[in-house]
């Protein structure tokens, strides 16, 4: 008994680390275009080529809406249904049908996303270098830059779970980034260190990274999503209590 059940849970353990890889693979794969740009624009930093780094910031502005959001949107659907307790959904089926029914949402989010941070960044970079007396400002759109970063987690989590509008989506993201910033942020400390780890291994990027931060994303997300859920069920019920008193309270008036 002991061995089937070792044998029960190393079989579920490949399972699982399968679903990760093929999951990160096709995220790798439909964002390839961005990727492709990202990498060159880490070689021609250590080469300090300034006019090739910024064509390939320019590159990256361009294809992250096209390319690297809708990809990101259609792996969260992927992990949500995992958090979720279906775990023997299809992750090909499941990625492409995320891919098709949310690209439209992505790209609108992803434009808008790109926009506030190249001019957030191009922002800060002019306070902090060329105003030296207003850097203060610049300190204030670094933490803005933060803000936005972290609530990416949530608006890819709410394009995956919610059906809204995206000017919903995005306004809830910031909101609920605002609301609940420890849970958020805990998920940036928790992907920060998975990075890290990338970074030492870059192989894991191909095969995990992108994977497992979404999947910690969406737990810290459903987590938040019910805990307010329950809050929103007993203040309803709080309200019904409240109603019930005061009609018994008017029918004894009445009698």
């Amino acid at each position: 008994m002991e061995f089937k059940g070792a044998m029960g849970g190393i079989y579920r353990l490949t399972e699982w680390i399968t679903r990760l890889a093929a999951t990160n693979l096709l995220w790798v794969l439909c964002s390839s275009p961005f990727m492709f740009c990202l990498i060159l624009k880490l070689l021609v930093m250590n080469q300090n080529l300034a006019n090739e780094s910024l064509q390939m910031n320019w590159a990256m502005a361009i294809l992250a809406p096209l390319t690297l959001f809708p990809a990101t949107s259609a792996m969260f659907t992927v992990v949500r249904k995992w958090v979720m307790g279906d775990t023997d959904t299809g992750v090909f089926r499941t990625f492409f049908k995320g891919y098709k029914e949310n690209y439209k949402q992505s790209l609108i989010g992803g434009i808008f996303y790109t926009l506030l941070f190249v001019i957030m960044y191009v922002d800060y970079t002019v306070y902090m270098t060329q105003l030296s007396n207003l850097q203060i400002v610049g300190v204030i759109m670094l933490i803005l830059i933060i803000i936005l970063l972290v609530s990416m987690f949530n608006f890819f989590s709410m394009v995956a779970h919610y059906h809204m509008s995206i000017g919903q989506i995005m306004k809830n993201a910031v909101l609920l980034t605002l609301i609940r910033p420890f849970r958020v942020f805990s998920t940036m400390l928790g992907s920060a260190v998975v990075i890290f780890i990338g970074v030492k291994y870059p192989v894991l990027f191909l095969f995990f990274i992108g994977s497992v931060v979404a999947w910690f994303a969406f737990f810290n997300f459903y987590g938040t999503f019910l805990k307010m859920q329950d809050q929103m069920e007993k203040m309803k019920q709080k309200d019904e209590e409240q109603e019930s008193v005061e009609d018994k309270k008017s029918d004894n008036l009445q009698k």
